[in-house]
């Protein structure tokens, strides 16, 4: 029995994994379920039917107004955040050709936090007020992350960007910025250091429809171009020597991929703060349940990264009630001890 569908449009032809699709519905099926628990989830507890009536229309007016104006958002915000480090992680994790590797591992994240920090430092005047918007500060999230993974780029150039430097370098520059992050908080305002340190854990809190509208097709796009480079990223798995004889410009295409993987997680750490260990976990779930090919491991560790940050901003708005816990934490509790296993599962290797 044949393992793969046939898919040919014109000039383009490609080969779909049986076993992947499976594994991607039951996923989105799952994530699907989550969604309706988690919108209904809440000091108005609803159920899934009243959840599905009321995005429809037809549920009571508070129910239509708590769905649409506080959880709505937030949980969109949460899938699409998920989705992108999933994907970052993806990508990065290819061209390192090292499960360990994530964008908070190599220091990515970490510049994203860093440019935050310097945000609200830097542009608040004597009375502690912004002198600008606060509409730029995801912009400044962006533009960190995008920094740093130039100079961890630029700085493993050796004759060519070795993988091995990249984690190393990445490594070393993910704790400069922490400690950076770190005395930018303590220099500045106390209520700035409180708001900060809650983007650096990772939160949705507070998201809103406007960020939705903006993250949206920014995600959209990004995506399309990561699917778009499957074969590029399954050629940088092989190695350098194996993906020049392939025909691939290793060089050129692992600094594209490095700047896509950038630009998600950007686009996540921008709107839903510094989440840990989502970029570590989803591929690396994903990678066991089907296979290590990218164009078949890309999808279902999406929809895995956004399970996985919904369920994290569920448990952080319903079990400790009323307080509002950051989706890092829940994150963190898991990935933390997930990273730890990894570690000793590859001490060897």
């Amino acid at each position: 029995m044949k393992k793969h569908w046939t898919f040919r449009l014109w000039k383009i032809s490609f080969l779909i994994d049986k076993r992947a699709v499976k594994v991607f519905f039951a996923a989105a099926a799952i994530l699907l379920l989550g969604f309706l628990v988690s919108t209904g989830a809440g000091e108005v507890m609803m159920s899934p039917i009243e959840v599905v009536k009321s995005m429809a229309g037809f549920g009571t007016d508070m129910n239509m107004l708590i769905i649409s104006s506080f959880r709505m958002p937030r949980i969109l915000v949460a899938i699409l955040a998920g989705i992108c480090l999933a994907a970052a992680g993806a990508i990065l994790q290819g061209i390192i050709r090292n499960p360990l590797a994530s964008p908070d591992i190599i220091g990515i994240t970490g510049g994203a936090s860093l440019a935050v920090v310097s945000f609200l430092a830097f542009f608040s005047d004597k009375n502690n007020a912004l002198t600008v918007s606060i509409q730029w500060m995801p912009v400044a999230s962006f533009l960190g992350a995008l920094i740093v993974g130039f100079i961890v780029y630029a700085l493993s150039w050796k004759g060519g960007a070795s993988s091995f430097r990249l984690v190393l370098i990445g490594i070393g520059f993910s704790q400069l910025a922490d400690s950076l992050t770190t005395l930018m908080m303590i220099k500045g305002p106390i209520h700035q250091a409180a708001q900060a340190n809650t983007w650096i854990t990772g939160t949705v809190y507070g998201a809103t429809w406007q960020q939705v509208k903006i993250m949206l097709p920014v995600t959209i796009v990004l995506l399309l171009l990561t699917a778009a480079v499957v074969r590029t990223v399954n050629l940088q798995g092989l190695g350098d020597d194996l993906g020049t004889g392939a025909g691939s410009s290793v060089q050129r295409n692992r600094l594209l991929l490095l700047l896509l993987g950038t630009a998600l997680t950007g686009t996540a750490v921008a709107f839903a703060g510094a989440i840990g260990f989502v970029g570590l976990m989803a591929p690396h779930i994903a990678r066991r349940l089907v296979g290590s090919s990218f164009g078949a491991m890309l999808p279902v560790s999406a929809v895995i990264g956004a399970f996985l940050v919904m369920i994290a901003d569920l448990a952080g708005r319903t079990l400790f009630s009323p307080l509002e816990i950051p989706a890092g934490v829940f994150t963190a509790a898991i990935g933390a001890p997930y990273f730890i296993y990894l570690l000793y599962k590859t001490r060897n290797t």
